[in-house]
């Protein structure tokens, strides 16, 4: 795959616009990030510490990895399936993974995956913009609280950086699912005027994520 500019075209808006493929990165590069975005969760945090411990693992395998490293990257990827084995079942094993810059355009349109939650939360477009404005407006769904995603949105106003979002997609002119990073994705959306110009992120593309 080309590492030149990729032209994405809109043809809804008859827009276009460009994504920056920053250069080829690895599964371990990917896994890396996903443990470091849910380390600092209150939904999964304790869930990865605890099996540091059983382990006999420092957490700064998780907080300062070392791709280059052939058992710290067999690890985290144990790690990972310790919790959440689906995600190397429901990835397709030839996935090409990429550090990207995406435009805030781009951020915007990126979508949720198939999901129920997801699904209601954004009138079934699966927009996170459009999940913002039913957060805003206190709609909750499943009676699941929106604190986690004014807290994040608020953290950003504060100027916290956040672990790069997870996405995948058909290919680099398909649709962008987030992958990891739902909330980090929605407080975006919630706060649009403090997000950066250019968002790096790390993308995965294989025909079979078309489905996601």
């Amino acid at each position: 795959m080309n590492l030149a500019l990729v032209a994405v075209s809109c043809e809804s808006r008859k827009l276009e616009f460009a994504m920056k493929l920053i250069r080829s990165t690895t599964q371990a590069d990917m896994v890396a990030v996903f443990l470091q975005a849910e380390i600092a969760s209150k939904r999964f945090g304790h869930m990865i510490l605890d099996l540091l411990e059983q382990d006999g693992k420092s957490r700064t395998v998780v907080d300062m990895p070392d791709i280059t490293s052939s058992e710290e990257n067999t690890y985290r990827r144990q790690l990972l399936a310790a919790y959440r084995a689906y995600v190397f079942n429901e990835l397709p094993a030839h996935i090409a993974w990429y550090r990207a810059l995406l435009t805030r355009e781009e951020v915007a349109r990126i979508r949720y995956i198939d999901y129920d939650y997801w699904n209601e939360l954004s009138s079934h477009t699966r927009l996170p913009r459009v999940a913002s404005g039913a957060i805003v407006a206190g709609r909750e769904i499943f009676g699941v609280s929106n604190k986690a995603f004014l807290d994040v949105a608020q953290a950003l106003r504060e100027g916290v950086r956040f672990p790069e979002l997870i996405l995948v997609g058909a290919s680099p002119t398909a649709v962008l699912t987030v992958y990891e990073g739902h909330v980090r994705l929605t407080a975006y959306m919630l706060a649009p005027e403090y997000l950066p110009k250019v968002l790096e992120v790390i993308v995965g593309f294989a025909p079979e994520c078309a489905q996601l």
